[in-house]
């Protein structure tokens, strides 16, 4: 049990971290004389708070899946495991 509950960790972390590191990363580079002006007016018009939310809800998502079946795939393995004891 701890080991699952340690490789969540790890996952979750590793996810931070990409995302923060991505996130870093974008905020680094200063936007230049031939900006979007897209992005402008995502920003100006508070709509870029939107898209960030729906990314994090999509990311959250993909993380609930993977553990979803990351435990099903475990029960899966125990069985098989069972089975083959006999």
């Amino acid at each position: 049990m701890t080991n699952k509950l340690f490789r969540y960790f790890l996952a979750a972390c590793f996810g931070l971290q990409l995302v923060l590191g991505t996130a870093a990363h974008a905020w680094a580079q200063a936007p230049g004389p031939d900006a979007p002006a897209m992005a402008d007016d995502l920003r100006a018009s508070g709509k870029i708070y939107v898209v960030v939310a729906a990314v994090v809800v999509i990311i959250a998502g993909l993380l609930v899946y993977l553990i979803a079946l990351d435990r099903k795939v475990g029960r899966l393995e125990k069985r098989t495991t069972d089975l083959t004891d006999f």
